[in-house]
C-alpha cells in the first residue's frame, strides 16, 4: 500500500467477506471478530435487512445534497427522537464530525441564547475525535503531540471527581461534554452516580450537558443509549459508528430549543444524511427495536462477562475486568499490544488499547457458543503471555 499514507499500524490480514460474527481473509481463513469494526457492526457483518436497503436505495437515488428534502432524514430522525429524548437532529458522516458539530452547536448557543460563555469542559481518559477541536477536547495528551496550535476553549478535569468539575466551571464555561462509558480510554465506567450528579450540577448552573456516544450508543452497553442506565436526559447527544452498522453516518441530537441555534447556513455537510446512509440508518435501527438486540446484549453480555470473571481466577496478570453490557475491558498489569496481531494465528480479532487493557467489542448478535470460543482462546493467548 505504497501510496496510501501511512496513518496506521496494520495488522498482517486483508479482509474480504464477513457474516455475522465471522470475517474471512483472501486465504480463506476465518476469525471470530471481537472488533466488529471498533464497535461499529453491531448487527454484524452483512446484515441482511441491512445489505437489502443499501441495495435498494443504491437502484433509486445515491445523493441529491441538502439543498433538497431528503424523507428518510426525518424518519431516522424520528426514530433517534422517539427512542431517546425530544429532539431535533443534523446528520454528518462520522463521530468526529457529530462531536465538532456539537462543539459548534455549544459555541452557537452560547454565544446567541445564553448568559453562560461558549467553553466546554471535558475528562481524563476520554476521547471524542481526530480533527483539531475535538483532538482538544480529548483528554489524552497522546492523540495531541506536534499538532499545536490547538483551538482554545476547552477544560479537562479528572474522570470521576465531581470536585474537580465543579471547581473547573466558572462563567467562561458553558457545557460539559462526557461518554457514558470511556471506550478509547480503556472501558472506564463512570462511578455511581456520577452522570446524575454532573446532570444537575448542570441544571444547577445552567451548562449544557452533551453526550459522546459515538461509541455506547446503538446497544451496545445494554440500553438503545448509554445514558439510559442513568435515567437522565442530555441536552445534547452525539451517534456514530453502530448507527448504520457499518455505513458511514454521524448525527447530532439537540433538545429543540439548542437546536434553534443553527439557522440555514451555519452549519452544513455535503454527504451528511445521504439517501444511502439514511437507508443504512433506518434499518439498523429497525432491526435494533424491533428484536431488542439492546436486551440481547444485557443477556449475553452477563454470560460473557461472567465467563471473564472465571477467567481472571486462572490469571493473576488480569488486575480487573470492566464491563457494560458488551462493551468490555480486561485490564492487565503488563504490556498485551502484541496480542491482536498472536491472536489472528488462532482464528479470533482482537484489540488492545492504552497498552494494556483487551477491549471486547463483539457484534451485539454474538451467540453463548461463540462467547464460550472467544473465552478458550483468550485463554490460550493469556497463558503463552503469561498473564
Amino acid at each position: 500500500m505504497k501510496h496510501v499514507m501511512n496513518t496506521y499500524s496494520r495488522l498482517p490480514v486483508t479482509l474480504v467477506r464477513g457474516s455475522g460474527c465471522r470475517v474471512w481473509d483472501d486465504r480463506g481463513n476465518a476469525y471470530l471478530d471481537l472488533v466488529a469494526g471498533i464497535a461499529v457492526c453491531n448487527l454484524g457483518h452483512a446484515h441482511p435487512r441491512v445489505a437489502q436497503a443499501l441495495k435498494k436505495q443504491a437502484d433509486e437515488l445515491f445523493h441529491c445534497s441538502n439543498l433538497y428534502r431528503i424523507p428518510l432524514q426525518d424518519a431516522v430522525a424520528r426514530m433517534i427522537s422517539e427512542n431517546s429524548f425530544e429532539s431535533r437532529v443534523f446528520f454528518s458522516n462520522s463521530g468526529a464530525e457529530a462531536n465538532e458539530g456539537a462543539i459548534k452547536l455549544v459555541r452557537r448557543y452560547c454565544n446567541t441564547c445564553s448568559h453562560r460563555g461558549p467553553g466546554i469542559v471535558t475528562f481524563s481518559g476520554s476521547f471524542h475525535g481526530r480533527t483539531l477541536a475535538t483532538l482538544t477536547a480529548t483528554g489524552q495528551e497522546k492523540f495531541k503531540k506536534g499538532f499545536a496550535p490547538l483551538p482554545e476553549g476547552f477544560r479537562t478535569v479528572e474522570f470521576g471527581d465531581m470536585d474537580a468539575l465543579r471547581e473547573a466551571v466558572d462563567d467562561s464555561i458553558g457545557a460539559v461534554m462526557i461518554e457514558p462509558v470511556q471506550g478509547e480510554g480503556g472501558v472506564r465506567i463512570p462511578p455511581e452516580g456520577y452522570l446524575t450528579e454532573i446532570r444537575e450540577f448542570c441544571d444547577e448552573l445552567g451548562l449544557l450537558l452533551v453526550l459522546d456516544e459515538v461509541q455506547t450508543g446503538m446497544g451496545r452497553t445494554g440500553e438503545l443509549f448509554g445514558y439510559l442506565h442513568d435515567e437522565i436526559c442530555p441536552d445534547i447527544m452525539t451517534l456514530a459508528k453502530a448507527l448504520a452498522n457499518g455505513f458511514p453516518v454521524g448525527a447530532v441530537a439537540a433538545r429543540p430549543d439548542v437546536a434553534e441555534a443553527f439557522d440555514p447556513g451555519s452549519h452544513a455537510s455535503t454527504f451528511g444524511g445521504n439517501p444511502l446512509a439514511m437507508a443504512a440508518a433506518s434499518a439498523t435501527l429497525d432491526v435494533m427495536i424491533e428484536q431488542d438486540i439492546p436486551g440481547q446484549c444485557r443477556q449475553t453480555g452477563a454470560y460473557l462477562t461472567d465467563m471473564l470473571h472465571e477467567l481472571r481466577k486462572l490469571h493473576g496478570g488480569i488486575k480487573e475486568i470492566r464491563s457494560r453490557g458488551l462493551m468490555i475491558g480486561l485490564q492487565c498489569d503488563a504490556d498485551i499490544s502484541s496480542i491482536p496481531r498472536d491472536a489472528l494465528e488462532k482464528g479470533i480479532m482482537l484489540n488492545v488499547i492504552q497498552g494494556s487493557v483487551l477491549r471486547l467489542v463483539p457484534p451485539l448478535i454474538i451467540t453463548r457458543q461463540e462467547c464460550d470460543e472467544a473465552v478458550e482462546k483468550i485463554d490460550k493467548l493469556l497463558k503463552e503471555k503469561g498473564v
